[in-house]
């Protein structure tokens, strides 16, 4: 069978960091300058971008302490309702830099007293052009219409974007990144564990994706590549979400699909919730989570070995091996998915 598009773009991701990474790094100045001029940061999204702005939201709150919300864009778009946005960092992430609502939600902001940033692979698109300053990733074309490299460049975007507000973290744990989704493609590609789930997966009629904190977006990207790419009912949520109710869908016909950085304060939780879903009957899988994830999960895909803050850079890499191979097991072709295009226009 021949390579898929979107394979093939997942195996472009460590270069397309590091181009990113590089580009972006000398933009730190530009960032710090509106750092000092508001408090908070308001992350503007949709599909893919959105759970970008998941971890971004996460980022932004744990290490930086500020407070970090995600846009509701009907507000400017639908509402047309004015809003105090003075001392607001405004952040729009689209990969094209051309979904309408985005950009005229990031015009709304600045209307509203909000400076204004754009994260986005388009270099020269409406919003790049409509942002203070533009953070273009350097991720270049991606065809396949399930966004793999353009998600994980956003997500260095981001992590750039962190250390420009003053995050305490290490520079050097970025840099590690495109070295470590290299080899996180080699093992998960060799891995014994990756066909066992693709076949189990592809038994079922859909799947609870679930971690917490920084992992969440992760969590969330994963749940919307299974459904986009593979037609099945994915429902993505945080675990403490998970416990209060929705557990309850999971059974024999629904296993649980958990991720988690190899260290940090969820991973506790994640492993405890395995131990839970199996308990019940179910099938729990993980993606990351280190030693103790793998050994309370029935089949398990290695993560990175990269501290929490950077780690979901490389931990969605499994995720879309996951998710193309089980695409083309259903005879989807992960490509080109039914009813979908590569920009998405709302209004």
């Amino acid at each position: 069978m021949s390579t898929s598009r979107m394979r093939a773009e997942i195996g472009e991701q460590p270069e397309a960091l590091e181009r990113t990474i590089d580009a972006l790094l000398p933009r730190l100045s530009d960032i710090g300058l509106l750092a000092r001029e508001t408090r908070q940061v308001l992350f503007i999204a949709r599909g893919s971008s959105d759970n970008a702005a998941v971890y971004g939201r996460y980022l932004v709150e744990s290490h930086t302490g500020r407070l970090a919300t995600l846009a509701a864009p009907s507000i400017a778009t639908a509402y047309a309702r004015k809003l105090d946005l003075s001392g607001v960092l405004a952040v729009a992430i689209s990969q094209s830099g051309k979904t309408e609502e985005i950009v005229e939600t990031l015009t709304w902001a600045a209307d509203c007293g909000a400076r204004t940033v754009a994260v986005t692979n388009g270099a020269g698109s409406p919003l790049a052009e409509t942002a203070e300053v533009a953070l273009v990733t350097d991720a270049g074309a991606e065809l396949a219409v399930p966004a793999t490299k353009t998600y994980t460049t956003q997500l260095a975007a981001l992590a750039v974007l962190g250390l420009g507000l003053g995050a305490d973290v290490d520079l050097a744990d970025l840099r590690n990144v495109p070295d470590e989704v290299r080899r996180l493609i080699a093992v998960t590609e060799a891995s014994e564990q990756l066909p066992a789930i693709v076949e189990e997966l592809a038994g079922v009629p859909g799947a609870v994706v679930s971690g917490r904190g920084i992992a969440f977006g992760t969590a969330l990207e994963l749940a919307l590549k299974i459904k986009e790419a593979c037609y099945l009912h994915a429902m993505g949520l945080s675990y403490a979400d998970l416990l209060h109710g929705p557990i309850a869908v999971v059974d024999a016909e629904t296993p649980a699909l958990l991720v988690a950085a190899d260290s940090g304060p969820t991973l506790s939780g994640t492993i405890a919730l395995a131990r839970r879903v199996k308990a019940a009957g179910a099938s729990a899988y993980g993606v990351g989570g280190g030693q103790g994830l793998a050994d309370a999960c029935a089949h398990s895909l290695s993560g990175p070995s990269l501290p929490e803050w950077v780690a979901p850079l490389a931990l969605i890499v499994p995720g879309q091996i996951l998710v193309e191979n089980l695409a083309r097991r259903l005879g989807v072709d992960p490509d080109v998915p039914r009813g979908l295009n590569k920009v998405t226009q709302t209004d």
